[in-house]
């Protein structure tokens, strides 16, 4: 079973910056998408964020020049930097992990397996 515990969430103003981390199990990576999904209430989780095991990042396009997402192979960790945080961005934010073999990543919230719980970000104006 892949793990995924995320922290980092918080209250901030808007114009300010968080940076989310989410821990995974010690499971090899080698062939896993990770990314960072949101969902605000009463709307359907979207994807902000995803890193293929060879590197690529795709974004989506409300968060393009202001977050940006990395993770460090040695620490099993995944993060996301957001910066110039505005209202809109107000949502719990979740981390997930699916195994790909040299394709892209899948882009909706259905095509990953493993989910963690979930770390609320509030932005206020």
């Amino acid at each position: 079973q892949v793990q995924l515990v995320e922290s980092g969430g918080g209250s901030v103003q808007a114009g300010g910056s968080l940076r989310l981390s989410c821990a995974t199990s010690k499971h090899t990576y080698d062939n896993y998408c990770l990314g960072w999904f949101r969902q605000a209430p009463e709307k359907q989780r979207e994807g902000v964020a995803l890193i293929n095991s060879d590197g690529s990042i795709r974004y989506a396009d409300p968060v393009k020049g202001r977050f940006a997402i990395s993770k460090d192979n040695a620490k099993n960790t995944l993060y996301l930097q957001m910066n110039s945080l505005k209202p809109e961005d107000t949502a719990m934010y979740y981390c997930a992990a699916e195994e790909v073999y040299g394709g892209r990543c899948p882009s909706l919230p259905v095509g990953f397996s493993y989910w963690g719980q979930g770390t609320q970000v509030t932005v206020s104006s």
